[in-house]
């Protein structure tokens, strides 16, 4: 992958940073909404939002009947793109609500998207991370882990819209969540692989508030070019692998993201 120079981003302001604490996932999705609408009018400025959402299931608009969870939990149907994930605590959500220059280039957008997860995750000492061809969010290759065999398995998951040019939705990288929720679904509708946190692959502690900052910072730096794309695809050998049953089966402890 080649180096993408310059910003995405229509202004040339100062993104508006917010921290929102744990926001009730409808909450968080209309105040959403309102800034985009307000952003798209010129109204607002480019605004960046990281929070945590209560447990909740989300499917995205490809979710399939045979995604939704088996366990009797409610489901919110909401405008990304993909197909059915979870939210809960101990997931760093972060939602850019941002004008995108003209002409619009969603893949970039998202290229960058997974280019600052990557970055942080690679500074907080995960080496392997990088992204799996055609398929969104920011991934682990296949392989042998203290003599369990797993499937690729994903730490970040993100799924946008863009209305009027203006991004919103955006990326939950997984921290120190629980992962059972994930066993009832089929998450992103990939049977074939898993999810993970950070916690788990670095073998250590790693919490939302050990973590955000630098995701900010690096989310910023991707929009405005100074984080530029690098080639940090998976091999195709390394981007399934051995699942054993269900996606928990292929971590070892519970499945996948959105």
């Amino acid at each position: 992958m080649g180096f993408q120079k310059g910003s995405i981003r229509r202004s040339t302001d100062a993104v508006v940073v917010e921290d929102l604490g744990t926001v009730d996932y409808m909450t968080a999705w209309h105040h959403q909404a309102e800034l985009a609408r307000s952003r798209a009018d010129g109204d607002a400025p480019d605004t960046l939002i990281t929070l945590q959402h209560p447990a909740t299931y989300t499917a995205g608009r490809r979710t399939q009947p045979e995604d939704l969870p088996t366990n009797g939990l409610p489901v919110i149907d909401v405008d990304r793109g993909g197909r059915i994930t979870w939210h809960g605590p101990g997931q760093l959500v972060v939602y850019p609500v941002v004008a995108l220059a003209n002409p619009v280039d969603v893949v970039d957008y998202v290229r960058r998207l997974e280019e600052a997860v990557i970055h942080t995750c690679r500074g907080l000492g995960l080496d392997d991370v990088g992204r799996v061809e055609g398929r969104s969010g920011v991934w682990l290759p296949a392989g042998v882990v203290d003599g369990v065999p797993l499937a690729a398995r994903k730490v970040a998951a993100v799924g946008i819209r863009v209305t009027r040019g203006v991004a919103m939705h955006g990326i939950a990288l997984n921290c120190d969540n629980s992962l059972e929720y994930y066993g009832h679904i089929v998450p992103c509708g990939l049977p074939d692989t898993g999810v993970t946190t950070l916690s788990r692959e670095l073998g250590r502690p790693t919490t939302v508030a050990d973590v955000r900052d630098g995701l900010v910072a690096d989310i910023l730096a991707a929009l405005d070019g100074e984080l530029p794309l690098t080639g940090s695809d998976i091999p195709e050998e390394l981007a399934h692998g051995p699942v054993t049953g269900d996606p928990a089966g292929a971590t070892g402890t519970g499945p996948d993201g959105r």
